[in-house]
């Protein structure tokens, strides 16, 4: 922390402003970022964003690695839903590859990707009532993000770096455990989320901390590029989801909510109804998946042998089983040539990736459009004139993640 002296007019009092590091260590800050403040005293007349503490440099590292490693790679962008990112990945690289996916293997993913979303959005509004003095609420709703780790337990192994499925699906079928515990989630986060709002909603000190800070227009948001819940809490209607389907939502019912003021209260409230519109989603899912018989009630993947790992006791008897296997763990199948791009609807808004193929077995160019990156340059316009405390609650309620601004 240090202090500038403002030089004024000969007769007046010199003005002192004080500069305050908050981050990258900070424990109010969300993620090893810097913001520098200037303050006159807890008023904040101006900010300065810095990033780049993580050093990761995904992008480049990803230019080396054939397509399946790299699935590991996005899911340390936002880590707190990583299934959204992996499933992003995949998408795109099917698109590349010209692989579609049977209906079953787009339901099951639309159930990990809304369970993310609900994982994303309890732990961010959630973390928006931490930082405006309420604990409550953050202990209660984080036994169920354990809930929905325990599910994707169940589906992959892992818990919060998921690497969860494949190009073309999934690496195995949902047991039925997996199926217990999406039901019991079902049957109880209702009633905690019900909880949880009544709690929060129409509490006044937690309304009079969130109302008016950190507002931002319509147009001001479309011309930052916001996307996600806090484009839709400025009131513009827009959800990949609706304008550009994919893994078959076109075949689900949900609304989309869309606030007015764009500010803190308003992006908290999107979140929350957002999560009942994810709870509505998977339940249609697993309606879905009851009408597939026979063999298509096995179905967990594409027939892309090229991509696809064989299952072991293949590997073990049959030639053709173990070729493909070594090829795809040796990274020697080469990709088609081409340059394209695939957004999803992550839980902070359009998750894209851009990738060049020259043909070769890893990316000659790849590139991942990070929500977080494009909300961080708002962030002087939405805090400036605010208070000190104003600049922890407007990072918590954009949902800032390290991880997404630094690939």
């Amino acid at each position: 922390m240090s202090e500038q002296h403002i030089k004024l007019p000969e007769g007046s009092i010199e003005k002192t402003t004080t500069t305050l590091n908050l981050g990258p260590t900070h424990p109010a800050t969300h993620g090893v970022m810097q913001n520098i403040l200037e303050l006159d005293g807890e008023r904040i007349v101006s900010t300065e964003q810095t990033i780049g503490y993580i050093h990761r440099a995904f992008e480049k590292i990803a230019e080396r690695r054939p397509l399946y490693q790299i699935t590991p790679l996005t899911d340390r962008l936002n880590y707190c839903s990583a299934p959204l990112n992996n499933m992003g990945w995949h998408l795109t690289c099917e698109k590349l590859l010209g692989v579609s996916t049977p209906k079953r293997v787009d339901y099951l993913r639309v159930i990990v990707m809304e369970l993310a979303r609900i994982s994303d959005h309890l732990i961010c509004n959630s973390i928006v009532g931490v930082d405006s003095g309420a604990y409550t609420g953050f202990l209660y709703v984080m036994q169920y993000r354990e809930l929905i780790y325990e599910i994707y337990e169940e589906i992959c192994g892992s818990r919060l770096t998921t690497n969860i499925g494949r190009i073309g699906g999934f690496e195995r079928n949902f047991n039925d455990i997996a199926f217990q515990k999406i039901e019991k989630f079902l049957d109880e986060y209702p009633r905690v989320l019900k909880e949880f709002e009544n709690l929060f909603t129409r509490n006044r000190i937690f309304m009079d901390r969130l109302i008016g800070a950190g507002p931002i227009s319509a147009e001001r948001a479309l011309n930052y590029g916001f996307t996600g819940p806090n484009l839709r809490a400025a009131g513009v209607d827009y959800d990949v989801r609706i304008s550009n389907p994919y893994s078959s939502y076109q075949d689900f019912d949900f609304s989309v909510p869309v606030g007015t003021t764009g500010d803190c209260y308003d992006r908290f409230l999107v979140r929350n109804e957002e999560m009942w519109q994810s709870l509505s989603i998977i339940r249609q899912a697993m309606q879905k998946l009851t009408e597939f018989k026979g063999a298509e009630a096995d179905v967990y993947h594409a027939d892309v042998p090229e991509y696809y790992l064989p299952k072991k006791e293949d590997v073990y008897t049959k030639m053709e089983a173990l070729i493909w296997h070594f090829k795809i763990i040796m990274g020697e199948i080469d990709m088609p040539k081409g340059e394209v791009y695939h957004s999803i609807e992550a839980a902070n808004g359009e998750l894209g990736y851009y990738m060049i193929s020259d043909g070769g077995r890893a990316p000659a160019r790849l590139h991942f459009r990070r929500p977080c990156f494009i909300y961080y340059q708002a962030y002087e316009e939405l805090t400036k004139g605010s208070m000190l405390s104003d600049a922890i609650i407007v990072m918590s309620s954009l949902n800032l993640i390290a991880g997404e601004m630094d690939a």
